[in-house]
């Protein structure tokens, strides 16, 4: 993964203590790998289900939208729960709460192995996000109780590397697993896939438990002077008029704009995580280690965009304006696969203009929450932001396998989802206010 290091590397225009450099480089060290692993597993746990697809449709005899509908399902169970467990993080700690996190949705995802049917498929989906719900806003809040402003950046951008990775990691694997382990202990390639991505996620839940701290007085790693030193650096650029409540963030101008906003960001997201591997097969490529490979295409390149992303809206402070670009090179990606839906090779380019645009502007878009809302606030707000932003996993994946259904082809919603992107790009330019803007 990514060094800690880059957090601090780039120079900032800002105020605060040059000698913050050398204390977030250390904080970044001690936390950052573990909670990058740890979402790392959560991406995969949402990507997983669109290589396990051809299998477990043939298994359990799904139509491309009833796969959507499962796919749908886990994020009805996240969006539900979502608001309530960061309510419950704020209120018990960060530690404990995303311990339970990922003890209970290692354990839910483990359990796909015994699905039979249609029916106990759709209710474990549903479960698998309701047990997960929190879990990423849970960690952004927690990044923000520990990293200044001007670093989050950069630390979100090293952050979402993990989903970065989960991809460029997870679908090879995911190739390998369902190549070679179809039939070990008398398990189909999916049982495995759904085992091994589950199980690691329970001793992780773990580690959590044992190795983070809910606030920086806690951290004995630190000196008394670089605890005092990182807590006035955190605090100094917490906004002052923003929420400091649910319904405090809910009324700031601007919060419900930011939850459009990621609604489709997630629309155009869920497109690309759900369906790359059924667009890559579609265009003539039938061995799963091989589309495995491919589809690791548009995260490596996703991943490259959102680390010069980082540092170059950490150091020019225009957030906006990066977001905004992100998604307009989305919906280029997402024209083109339309375009090239029979040409592999256009197509994996296509696939990675995508993924630059789309994987690079979830963690662009989420530096711009923080400046509206703080405390409670951040913790439901951002949680809630984020709810509102996974509606977009509910349409996207129905709204493709739908019309896949009716039209035969998935080219028509990649066009729509391109409109969408091209939508977004147009209201963070121009449908946020002024007040976020000053203060960039």
């Amino acid at each position: 993964m990514s060094n800690p290091s880059a957090i601090a590397a780039a120079p900032v225009a800002t105020d605060i203590d040059p000698g913050i450099d050398a204390v977030v480089r250390k904080v970044a060290w001690r936390i950052m790998p573990l909670i990058m692993i740890c979402y790392l597993f959560a991406f995969f746990d949402r990507i997983n289900i669109s290589f396990a697809k051809f299998q477990l449709q043939g298994d359990l005899g799904l139509s491309d939208t009833a796969y959507g509908l499962g796919a749908s399902l886990f994020v009805v169970g996240y969006v539900l729960f979502e608001v309530p467990s960061n309510m419950f993080l704020y209120k018990v700690g960060a530690r404990r709460w995303i311990a339970r996190i990922m003890i209970s949705w290692g354990l839910a995802t483990a359990a796909m192995v015994f699905v039979t049917s249609e029916w106990q498929f759709y209710a474990l989906r549903f479960l698998i996000g309701a047990m997960e719900a929190g879990f990423a806003p849970g960690v952004l809040y927690y990044l923000t109780l520990w990293f200044p402003a001007s670093f989050r950046g950069r630390v979100t951008s090293l952050l979402f590397l993990a989903s970065a990775f989960a991809g460029l990691i997870g679908a090879p694997v995911s190739g390998q697993i369902l190549a070679h382990l179809e039939g070990v202990g008398g398990l189909r390639g999916w049982h495995w896939l759904f085992m091994l991505g589950g199980v690691p996620c329970v001793a992780l839940g773990l580690v959590v438990l044992n190795q983070l701290k809910d606030r920086i007085d806690d951290a004995h790693w630190l000196t008394r002077e670089e605890q005092a030193l990182l807590r006035g650096s955190v605090a100094q650029a917490a906004p002052k008029d923003g929420g400091h409540s649910l319904l405090g963030a809910i009324k700031t101008p601007g919060f419900l704009t930011l939850g459009l906003v990621y609604f489709l960001i997630q629309v155009a997201s869920y497109g690309l995580n759900f369906w790359a591997p059924h667009l890559i097969r579609s265009a003539g490529t039938q061995s799963p280690a091989l589309i495995g490979w491919l589809t690791a295409v548009p995260y490596v390149c996703g991943a490259i965009t959102m680390v010069l992303v980082g540092r170059l809206s950490d150091a020019s402070g225009e957030r906006r304006k990066f977001v905004a670009g992100l998604l307009v090179l989305a919906a280029l990606g997402f024209v083109s696969a339309g375009w090239f839906d029979k040409n592999t090779v256009m197509l994996i380019v296509a696939l990675g203009v995508m993924g630059a645009g789309v994987v690079a502007a979830i963690p662009a878009f989420w530096a711009l929450p923080p400046k509206l809302v703080t405390g409670a606030g951040a913790a439901g707000g951002i949680a809630l932001i984020n709810t509102l932003g996974q509606l977009g996993g509910i349409v996207s994946p129905v709204m493709v396998g739908r019309i896949k259904d009716i039209s035969g082809s998935t080219t028509p919603a990649l066009y729509v989802i391109a409109g969408l992107a091209l939508l977004c790009a147009t209201i963070v330019m121009y449908g946020l206010p002024q007040a976020l803007r000053n203060r960039e």
